[in-house]
């Protein structure tokens, strides 16, 4: 799970965000309600923490700006004690849940694991480990960079995550990607490769595309 924490008290926003990974999630914070809104507008996250005090824009006004742009991602607020008419506000403006200040780290993040649960993946998002490809809106990103490819490229990189594990061979490639219109006798599927290894592995020092020799490329799921 990719958490975005948005809160004006930085110790209280760190706190969750380490607390989130060394929980085995990934998580990101910011302190005001512009940047706050910015970042939400990522597609990769799964759930965002907001609090409903911020500088600049107001918890409230930035869920129901990211509604009103079709933006579906869960937003848990975080709300002072007592404070029921901002709880009302969030959850009309489109919020997902809320909690109370102050707070168990246990309780947050049981409140995450029950929206995403009732939240569905996006439609045709690929993930393997941190890779993640979104084929609609033809966007790929490892950890926190988005990656730069071309169109076959892409088209590599999709057909390698469709069938991670799993041997790919280039005939499979040459029919998927370049529609046939390339010669298997041709170098072009080999210099394809090696351009997406050398923007989704070496330049992360991975190894996650490996090459078996008369057989094909494979995308490994434990990189």
């Amino acid at each position: 799970m990719h958490c975005l924490v948005v809160d004006d008290e930085t110790r209280l926003t760190d706190l969750v965000v380490r607390y989130l990974t060394e929980s085995g999630h990934t998580a990101e914070g910011r302190y005001d309600g512009p940047s706050g809104l910015a970042a939400a507008r990522d597609p990769r996250l799964d759930a965002v923490l907001l609090d409903v005090m911020l500088p600049g824009m107001d918890g409230v006004e930035v869920c129901r700006t990211l509604r009103s742009e079709g933006i579906d991602v869960p937003v848990v607020l975080l709300t002072a004690r007592g404070a029921i008419g901002e709880r009302v506000a969030g959850l009309d403006a489109g919020a997902d849940d809320y909690v109370v200040k102050p707070f168990a780290m246990e309780e947050l993040l049981a409140r995450l694991r029950a929206i995403s649960r009732r939240r569905p993946d996006p439609a045709g998002r690929l993930q393997v480990g941190d890779l993640v490809l979104d084929p609609e809106q033809q966007r790929a990103w490892r950890a926190d960079s988005e990656l730069d490819l071309s169109r076959r490229e892409f088209g590599v990189l999709r057909v390698l995550m469709e069938n991670a594990g799993c041997v790919v061979s280039r005939l499979r490639l040459l029919e998927e990607v370049w529609d046939g219109e390339a010669d298997l006798r041709s170098n072009a599927i080999d210099v394809h490769v090696s351009k997406v290894r050398a923007k989704v592995d070496r330049a992360f020092g991975r190894t996650t595309i490996t090459t078996l020799r008369g057989r094909g490329y494979r995308l490994e799921t434990a990189p």
